[in-house]
Formats: structure tokens, sequence, C-alpha cells
């Protein structure tokens, strides 16, 4: 039992960081998004979402994976500016989900914990997923430059 808790200590922790690390994005815009979505088995589903602010700033990439769900989007010419962006925690049942998350995906005990990737502005990207990773990078133009 005590592996269980771990575990979605872990989960949940990794959500939290990520949020923060995404507080600071807010300046950001996207810069491109691929979502590749397959037939056989939704756990080799993956959105992934580059999001950037200049040469002087690290590039940060947010990629979720076995995805649950994923509204459509309009697809717009890049970059395109965020106006908000949100990383949330999903605890499995019996734990409530956030107020705004209610009705967004069908609950039941075999549900994992998920994540909430938000991100608001002229294109919105709204999906859920089992698995999140967020790192950052030297962008392409900083990364051209001997130094």
């Amino acid at each position: 039992m005590a592996d269980e808790h771990r575990a979605s200590s872990a989960f949940k922790n990794r959500c939290t960081n990520a949020a923060l690390m995404l507080e600071s994005c807010t300046n950001y815009s996207i810069d491109r998004i691929s979502l590749v979505e397959s037939d056989e088995n939704r756990k080799d589903n993956t959105l992934d979402v580059w999001l950037r602010e200049g040469p002087q700033k690290l590039d940060v990439v947010i990629s979720l994976s076995n995805l649950h769900s994923v509204r459509p989007w309009e697809p717009g010419l890049a970059p395109i500016f965020i106006d908000g962006i949100s990383l949330i925690h999903l605890p499995e049942l019996p734990s409530p989900w956030p107020v705004e998350a209610v009705g967004r995906l069908d609950r039941s005990d075999d549900l994992p914990e998920l994540v909430w990737l938000r991100i608001t502005g002229p294109l919105e990207v709204d999906a859920v997923a089992s698995i999140v990773t967020v790192y950052q990078a030297q962008s392409d133009d900083a990364a051209s430059v001997l130094q």
C-alpha cells in the first residue's frame, strides 16, 4: 500500500513541478504542435507543444502521452501567443477533481491519475493524458552560436 501512495504522490509532484515551470511561459508563443494518434493503442497517442519566447530564453516543450482526450483546435499560423496556460493534476477516485474538470471525462475506478493541459489564446489547446513531461532546451538560434 505504501508503494501505491508513493507512486501517486510522485505523479502529483511531477504535475505540480511542471505547472510551476509553465507559470513563467505566459509571454511565450506556441511555435508548433504535433499530435500523433494511433488507432491501435491509445498509449501510443502523443501531443507535443513547443513554446518559444525568443533566442534569449530557453524553449519549453510539453509532451503528453497516453492521451485520454484532446479537443480539436483550428490550425493557424505560428507563432501564436499564449494568453494563459495551466497544467492540472486530476487524481483517481475517490479523490475529487477540481470543479472546472468535473464532466470532462467519464470517471471510473480503472481511470488512473491524469494531467490536464489547457492553453488559451487565439489557439486553444485542451488535452488530458496519463503521462506528462515538460522540459527546457536551447532555442535553435542560441544553439547555432558557438560559445
